[in-house]
């Protein structure tokens, strides 16, 4: 986190994380955090984002200090390089392009499909796929192109994750309720059109700008890698 928290109050400023959506879209939970409207546009109370940041950081840090695992999720175009990035840097799973149902709530048999997955790229990495005739081959290949799209950035989980960092849950509505339903904390930057409720960790600031995502979400992985 930056040590002046005037400098991530200016940062935030300076990317735009203050502008929310038009009153119309306001939902009725991040009524608090926001500060008044202008231009028909909702702008967001950065002092209260500032250390929302700063808590969801320290509970992130504590988990990757523990050795915990954190599913980072977030399939908008516009921040999947953001997401995956910031997975890497952290050695976490990610899911960037989309949910896939039942990833928590059925994860025994989302498991043996990433271990299919797994199975199956170490059979092309050492051409046991040339014992299969061309058409076979096509339809293997399609199944792990597919599988890929879905479980790419989970190859290496090997179990629930012990919390969600989710970028807008209104866009990933599904991970969200299922984490929620298992009970897994749920850390989050929404906007002011999304609803706070079951969120552990809310940070809310306009999570439709790339630079305002990237901003956070970075000062998020300098705090843990501290």
């Amino acid at each position: 986190m930056t040590d002046n928290k005037n400098d991530i109050k200016s940062a935030l400023l300076s990317v735009g994380a203050h502008f929310g959506f038009g009153r119309s879209r306001r939902h009725a939970t991040t009524k608090k955090r926001i500060l008044g409207n202008k231009n028909g546009t909702d702008i967001i109370d950065i002092e209260q984002t500032a250390l929302e940041i700063e808590r969801a950081s320290a509970y992130m840090a504590e988990l990757v200090k523990e050795g915990k695992t954190i599913l980072f999720v977030g399939t908008k175009p516009e921040i999947r390089e953001i997401l995956v990035k910031a997975a890497d840097t952290l050695s976490m799973p990610y899911v960037q392009n989309r949910w896939s149902g039942g990833i928590l709530t059925n994860w025994s048999e989302i498991k043996k499909r990433i271990e299919k997955r797994n199975a199956l790229i170490k059979d092309k990495e050492t051409g046991a796929f040339e014992k299969y005739t061309k058409k076979e081959r096509m339809i293997l290949n399609n199944d792990l192109r597919k599988m890929s799209d879905f479980f790419g950035g989970m190859e290496n989980m090997s179990k629930l994750p012990d919390a969600l960092f989710v970028i807008d849950p209104r866009q990933e509505d599904v991970a969200v309720k299922e984490a929620i339903d298992l009970n897994i904390p749920v850390i989050s930057i929404l906007n002011t059109d999304c609803s706070m409720k079951g969120i552990s960790y809310p940070i809310v600031a306009n999570d439709a700008s790339r630079q305002s995502v990237s901003k956070i979400v970075s000062e998020i992985v300098a705090t843990c890698r501290k």
